[in-house]
């Protein structure tokens, strides 16, 4: 007897194992691979694209086993002839399909999780997220056995792989806690926020209990030992206490998570999350500029922090906050940039611009783009006439102006031609009201005003 153990354990290993280890490779590490390609390493991310890898692996894994279990049924005669209970070698089957697949699963974990230390990673590891992956694995492994010990057919591996397959695309991110079921979806995580543990921990339990009451329920099928009744209610329980504990998560999945910033000090400081220290000497060079044209102004910052995306942007006390593209895509400095221009508005009295371009010329000379064509060429050629040195001291002047929205072509005069510009209006003023009656001028002036003597005639 021991001898046919080992010809059923021969015949195993030479099949379905050598099969499944490398497809299963093969697919978990093409599903997870493009969740990485990013160039931010953040280890809430290496997680999510493992657990998210679940949803392709899981289908083909279920496939294989289904086809190993089609396979190995014609061989249980052999295995009646043995004092065992019969099902010592469905557990025994279940047991090397389950190292096979959780071997291919580390193999993935390990490929992803040097994609990660190969970049600037930062964050921290999560390994109940890793354990919740592999058991939905074997979830899948022991699903798909099962159901071909039941139905043995040879369309049952087809069966099973379609079945899962439409179990896992009922995972849609985001859109009910249904999606946390294993294999469970998330989206990609922000940077500055973290899953929270007691959501792996819910999934664990849940796979758990459900792959427990699987197995126990066909062991109770097959031996008919009532006595395990016990243990198959208590796997139950578990897995509901889980689907509870996943339902009651709901949309809370992530929680905000605090990071030491990674600083540069000089000559402006500049802060980022440490998944983002890249970002700094690009970062720099378009920030330097622009706090050296604010300076000696009410809008003058000498460091600048990114902040979460649900934190406002602003320029106060000296600090710019800004929001970072992730991705640090091409004009992510640029666009922080303008982040800091923008925060620099009243948004009450420039929620209507009627400054006909004036602070757009502004603009563009603060974050160094190309100046705009604007209606009054005039005060545009004289802006443009003026040294670095010039426009700064005249945005000390014009500050307030420019940050209410109220720049005019009065402000872009020189000082002379404004001294001049203003005497004429007074002349102008005045010249209306010769002629005209005393007391109309001094209804004019107001009631307290005094009235001049008649010209001779």
């Amino acid at each position: 007897m021991s001898d046919l153990g080992r010809v059923l354990r021969l015949d195993a290993r030479r099949t379905a194992l050598l099969v499944a280890v490398p497809v299963l490779t093969v697919v978990g590490t093409a599903a997870a691979l493009p969740a990485l390609c990013f160039s931010v390493a953040y280890w809430d991310n290496t997680v999510v694209a493992l657990v998210n890898a679940v949803r392709f692996l899981g289908p083909v894994a279920a496939a294989l086993a289904a086809w190993a279990a089609v396979r190995e049924r014609p061989l249980d005669y052999l295995r009646d002839l043995t004092a065992r209970s019969p099902a010592t070698g469905v557990l025994f089957d279940l047991l090397l399909l389950s190292s096979a697949a959780l071997a291919s699963y580390a193999a993935i974990t390990a490929l992803v999780v040097a994609v990660t230390l190969a970049q600037a990673e930062s964050g921290h590891p999560h390994p109940l997220g890793v354990i919740a992956g592999a058991g939905a694995l074997v979830l899948h492994i022991v699903v798909g056995y099962l159901t071909g010990r039941v139905v043995p057919h040879r369309a049952t591996a087809a069966l099973a792989f379609g079945a899962t397959s439409m179990w896992a695309a009922l995972r849609i991110p985001g859109v009910s806690w249904w999606s946390l079921l294993p294999p469970a979806a998330f989206t990609r995580i922000d940077l500055f926020t973290a899953l929270r543990p007691r959501v792996f921990a819910d999934q664990v339990l849940w796979t758990a209990g459900l792959t427990a009451a699987l197995i126990l329920g066909y062991v109770l099928w097959a031996t008919r030992r009532y006595l395990l009744v016990l243990p198959l209610a208590a796997a139950l329980a578990a897995t509901g206490g889980a689907t509870v504990g996943l339902q009651g998560s709901g949309s809370g999945t992530v929680r905000a998570a605090p990071a030491q910033p990674v600083c540069r000090q000089w000559p402006v400081v500049i802060c980022v999350h440490p998944a983002l220290r890249d970002a700094l000497p690009r970062l720099t060079a378009v920030v330097v500029p622009l706090a050296a044209r604010l300076n000696g102004t009410p809008g003058a910052f000498t460091e600048v922090r990114q902040r979460p995306a649900w934190a406002p942007v602003s320029v106060v006390d000296g600090v710019a906050s800004v929001h970072l593209d992730e991705n640090l895509s091409p004009g992510f400095a640029a666009q922080a940039a303008r982040q800091i221009g923008d925060a620099l508005k009243d948004s009450r009295t420039c929620a209507a611009d009627s400054s006909d371009g004036y602070r757009a010329l502004v603009d563009a000379w603060l974050l160094g783009d190309d100046p705009p064509s604007i209606g009054d060429t005039g005060a545009a050629r004289r802006f443009a006439s003026l040294t670095e040195q010039q426009r700064r001291a005249w945005l000390r002047r014009h500050f307030v102006a420019y940050r209410t929205c109220g720049l005019g072509p009065g402000d872009f005069r020189p000082a002379q031609a404004r001294r001049h510009h203003a005497t004429d209006e007074a002349r102008h003023s005045r010249g209306r009201t010769a002629g005209v009656p005393s007391t109309t001028r001094d209804s004019l002036r107001g009631r307290g005003g005094h009235p001049q003597p008649a010209a001779a005639t």
